[in-house]
């Protein structure tokens, strides 16, 4: 004789099992993910144009977005809260986080999510030749989870001993968090380089075709620095990770790959 199971007998012997049955009706959520230097919105010809940065963003259709070199009320960038303002754009939600003042206002980096943004945080890395944050949001995706978003832009000269400290410290966040997170940024570094190694052994990278892997320079791309991750690896499906070949709006191409949050 078959014997039904009632939605209360269920959640108690997974209870038992130390399972919340709530953990396994939630569904992924797929999640389109970029990250972009935009160098303040001024692109190849010198003319800071925010809404054509915005224009290649929204043609990628992104749910996160890790944006690097930020304005926020620069006079060089016409004294626009750059965050804000792509974040109005492109209807997003949006996070800013300073390096340093700068030319009356802040200079720094932005995390923009087409889900709400519950938490964020200014993760003061070791100084470099610039001073150095890691911006970290918190976001509430529609299945209940919430993910930790973390953007990195890292030291830039030859020399990896300052970026390779600050990439250290940011290890040691990385170890203490309790939810799956999506690492990306411009990275300043190559693969399998020391910086990149640190980030290797911790998270599954959104991996680009070999010979379409270069994000920097835009024009003449030769340099592969701009990266996205996931951890855990038993919480994320990371997908293929692409280039797009944008060559005016910033000296960097923007990199977008598809993750699935088991």
């Amino acid at each position: 004789m078959r014997r039904s199971i009632s939605i209360a007998s269920l959640t108690l012997a997974l209870t038992g099992c130390g399972i919340a049955w709530q953990q396994l009706l939630r569904e992924p959520v797929e999640l389109t993910v970029v990250s972009y230097n935009i160098r303040h919105g001024r692109g190849g010809d010198d003319i800071v144009n925010l809404p054509r940065t915005a224009t290649v963003l929204r043609h990628l259709g992104p749910d996160i977005v890790g944006l690097q070199e930020v304005d926020h009320r620069v006079a060089r960038s016409g004294g626009t809260p750059q965050a804000d303002s792509l974040g109005a754009l492109l209807g997003m939600h949006a996070a800013f986080g300073a390096f340093m003042p700068y030319q009356g206002g802040e200079y720094g980096m932005a995390i923009l999510s087409r889900h709400r943004i519950v938490g964020q945080a200014a993760i003061r890395l070791p100084d470099g030749n610039e001073p150095r944050i890691a911006l970290r949001a918190d976001v509430l995706l529609p299945n209940g989870d919430t993910i930790a978003v973390l953007n990195v832009h890292f030291d830039w000269v030859a020399n990896d001993s300052f970026r390779v400290a600050q990439a250290t410290y940011l290890t040691t966040v990385l170890d203490t968090l309790s939810r799956p997170y999506i690492l990306l940024g411009d990275f300043n570094d190559i693969p399998g380089s020391r910086t990149l190694d640190l980030f290797t052994d911790r998270a599954t990278e959104a991996r680009k075709p070999r010979g379409e892997r270069f994000t920097f320079s835009a024009t003449r791309p030769d340099k592969e620095i701009d990266f996205i991750f996931a951890a855990p690896d038993s919480g994320w499906e990371v997908g293929t990770a692409r280039v797009v070949d944008e060559r005016v709006a910033s000296d960097h191409r923007p990199v977008v790959a598809g993750l699935v949050l088991k």
